[in-house]
């Protein structure tokens, strides 16, 4: 309603001159308009314009196959290193020498090939042993049937077969010890496992003495399959599934996020669930891989995002209102639950019943009778 003219209020108010005389600034008025203007485009704009909801996430990338994650390349027996064949930061093939491990005892190799000839010879020995035993045996048992060897004698030969025997199984387990430790000592020469880069050395150990299965160094795959590593809190977990659209923001990639209109969002990358774990962390979040969304622009190149590197991700769910996602922050609400899918047209004996009954009234519909097959009493009901 519009303010009341000097000229009303002096004639309203007599006797209050200075009431009359008061007038409403023009900002004042001018506020009051907008005021009226926003509460209108305010309501529409909470009930009217959509926002789809996001469970946020935290996390890193990753290598999805196990063998292209960073690992570290142990010494497989103990001793100290002789000589380091890479730096840091070299690239290597699978098979490339990384260092040379030697024994405590520079002879020992040549000890232990003696000590092999020796078992062998120990070895020939016996089975030479065992010939003539066995001979011994069968010529015992040819004169015990004739009556011309006593029956002491013939036991006393198989006895002798049997020492004889028992004494080659323990040589040859004797040589098995021998070749396991040649071939342990044939394992000196550490190889990279795979290609890739050497990310670090552990020096220290050119230094000290090594036992089996101390680190070396670490290497780091290339070409690895990146997926993103999410941990997504367990009230939000229950409603990821698989397949479900993800907006990822890569750590130093310059991005404007919104989380609730994906397509207003810059710099911002596509990808999709791939799994989620059944168990939560140790800190109680569930992890979610992500991987790239096919169709989709590609992930930045892999100088830029590095595994191990930070990633924040937001899983797109339902799409609701603006006031309804406001209400629901304010209560720290879950989020909304999926829509059901509906499952089609049943299958069975009531699905077949239906399609029956629906072809009987077309049928009846064409005669122009519903009466004739039942359905006219029905729809009279």
């Amino acid at each position: 309603m519009a303010a009341p003219s000097s000229s009303h209020r002096a004639h309203d108010f007599p006797g209050f001159g200075t009431l009359a005389s008061l007038k409403v600034p023009r900002t004042t008025r001018a506020l009051g308009r907008m005021i009226l203007v926003s509460i209108p485009l305010i309501l529409i704009l909470l009930f009217a314009v959509d926002w789809v909801q996001t469970a946020p996430g935290r996390g890193e990338v990753i290598a999805l196959n196990p063998e292209d994650r960073v690992q570290q390349v142990t010494a497989l027996v103990p001793g100290r290193v002789e000589k380091w064949y890479v730096v840091d930061g070299q690239q290597v093939r699978k098979g490339d020498p990384i260092a040379r491990i030697i024994d405590n005892d520079p002879m020992l190799l040549s000890r232990l090939g003696a000590e092999r000839e020796q078992v062998l010879a120990q070895i020939a020995a016996a089975e030479q042993a065992m010939t003539t035993a066995r001979l011994d045996v069968n010529r015992f048992s040819a004169l015990y049937a004739e009556g011309l060897a006593a029956r002491r004698d013939y036991e006393s030969a198989q006895i002798k077969v049997a020492e004889l025997n028992a004494k080659l199984a323990e040589t040859r387990a004797k040589l098995n010890k021998v070749d396991i430790a040649l071939g342990r000592q044939s394992a000196q020469l550490v190889r990279a496992p795979h290609d890739g880069r050497i990310q670090s050395l552990n020096t220290a150990a050119g230094a000290t003495l090594v036992s089996a299965g101390d680190m070396l160094a670490t290497l780091a795959p290339d070409n690895a399959q990146r997926v993103v590593e999410l941990l997504v809190d367990g009230r939000d977990v229950a409603l990821v599934r698989k397949g479900q659209p993800v907006r990822l923001h890569f750590e130093g990639w310059p991005a404007i996020q919104f989380s609730g209109w994906p397509s207003v969002a810059q710099g911002m990358f596509d990808g999709r669930v791939l799994t989620v774990d059944p168990s939560a962390q140790t800190n109680g979040l569930f992890r979610v891989l992500v991987e790239p969304a096919p169709g989709k622009p590609a992930w930045p190149d892999v100088n830029y995002a590095r595994l191990g590197s930070k990633v924040r991700g937001w899983i797109q769910m339902e799409t609701v209102s603006i006031g309804y996602e406001l209400w629901r922050q304010l209560n720290d609400f879950p989020l909304e639950f999926p829509t059901p899918v509906d499952p089609g047209p049943r299958k069975g004996t009531a699905a077949k019943a239906l399609s029956d009954k629906d072809a009987a009234k077309r049928k009846s519909a064409k005669s122009g009778s519903y009466e004739s097959d039942g359905y006219g009493s029905e729809d009279a009901k």
